[in-house]
């Protein structure tokens, strides 16, 4: 799941993150009054930031034609002709795609002059089974150009996860970066406040980009979060009501919102040629195949290891309800999963749906004979496909007719 930027830095917060001042609006008076506060604690600049699940947003346009979903307002006045120009809007940014998204809440926080900007990331190493921290004196552009151009600028330290980051290595990694004095010592509380916002949160990744040494209206020199991105793994979320609080439905798209109600991992893609897979790797594969014979997926679409008939029913209804869809493939291996659970599924879901589009199945593994069976027996329109190869060749064939 992701959240926005301010529910990031909220999550910061509760753990001594230092992030800016702001608040999130949702209304041209909440930000008015934000603004007001802002410059009447001294601020001299305040930064206005859509707030949508997508990067670019500073360089995205609007459909109304206001350029820019991140603004700087040196006024109360400025700040307000924004959050107008923003609110209720639709940003087109290079991730949302031309249909952009429609901005509801604004991020109305305090900017201060940036000194030196960082990069400073807490993910895991699935090769060392770790905890990694990534910093890197190059922030403000993506840590994937840093890695390709100049990967010697990317500092890394692996935390032990029966002991947590120790203060040395926080220590460490700011000494890399080049801090020193208030600003070492402040880099040096935010890293293990980082940290453990990843380990309690049960975050996939914490990503500031920027992490910034900045100049503050006492004309002190202090270290914040610029900006702040959040994955948290789904699986773990049962445990923090807290933060699923936080899921904002409106990001989603619709067709994947119903899938979760079904415990189906469901992404809609852009081709027409519809898959319903069990397993993560041949769901992948399948997307490949399908590709490889001229084909183009149009879902990502992950039944898991042991699908109900309910389940399986439930896909082929939020499969149907993408009008780009002209096939479908149903791929299964099974393992756990009975084969004749999904051949029965499948026939009440083809029923109950009236379904008229091309239907090619490939059933392999437990309990394979009897899958197929019911199928056959079932006297409706379904194409049989001996491998996947097979089945892949005849569902963009079917397409094609």
């Amino acid at each position: 799941m992701n959240i926005h930027e301010y529910q990031a830095k909220q999550l910061l917060k509760q753990h001594g993150v230092a992030v800016p001042s702001g608040e999130p609006c949702k209304t041209v008076a909440e930000a008015k009054a934000a603004a007001e506060k802002i410059f009447a604690a001294g601020h001299t600049l305040a930064v206005i930031k859509s707030q949508i699940h997508a990067g670019g947003r500073g360089k995205g346009t609007f459909k109304h034609g206001f350029k820019g979903g991140v603004k700087l307002a040196k006024s109360v006045d400025e700040a307000v002709n924004f959050a107008e120009n923003m609110l209720g809007q639709t940003l087109v940014t290079v991730q949302t795609g031309p249909e952009g998204r429609v901005v509801q809440t604004i991020l109305v926080a305090a900017a201060e002059k940036i000194l030196k900007e960082f990069y400073l990331a807490v993910l895991l190493d699935r090769a060392n089974s770790r905890p990694l921290i990534m910093a890197s004196t190059e922030g403000g552009v993506d840590i994937e150009e840093v890695a390709a151009h100049t990967p010697e600028k990317i500092i890394k330290e692996w935390v032990d996860p029966a002991v947590g980051i120790q203060p040395f290595q926080a220590r460490k990694i700011a000494s890399g970066l080049g801090l020193k004095g208030d600003a070492f010592n402040g880099a040096v509380k935010l890293i293990m406040g980082v940290y453990k916002t990843w380990w309690e949160s049960d975050a996939s990744m914490v990503e500031i980009n920027p992490l910034a040494v900045v100049e503050t209206p006492s004309g002190k020199e202090a270290i914040i979060c610029v900006d702040a991105k959040i994955g948290l793994d789904d699986n773990a979320l049962y445990r923090h009501a807290d933060i699923q609080a936080m899921r904002d439905l409106a990001e989603e798209s619709p067709l994947e919102i119903e899938a979760s109600k079904y415990a189906l991992n469901y992404i809609k893609l852009d081709g027409s040629i519809a898959c319903l897979v069990n397993g993560a790797g041949l769901a992948m594969s399948t997307m490949d195949i399908i590709q490889h014979f001229g084909g183009m997926p149009a879902n990502f679409l992950d039944v898991g290891g042991g699908a109900s008939k309910d389940q399986v029913s439930a896909a082929f209804k939020i499969i149907l309800s993408d009008p780009n869809v002209k096939a479908i493939f149903v791929n299964i291996f099974g393992g756990i999963m009975d084969c004749n659970v999904i051949a029965t599924g499948i026939v009440e879901a083809v029923r109950e749906t009236g379904l008229k589009l091309p239907l090619v199945v490939r059933l392999e593994g437990n309990n394979v004979a009897a899958g197929k069976a019911t199928l056959a027996a079932s006297g409706l329109t379904i194409i049989s496909g001996d491998t996947m190869a097979d089945a892949a060749k005849k569902v963009v064939a079917a397409v094609a007719a």
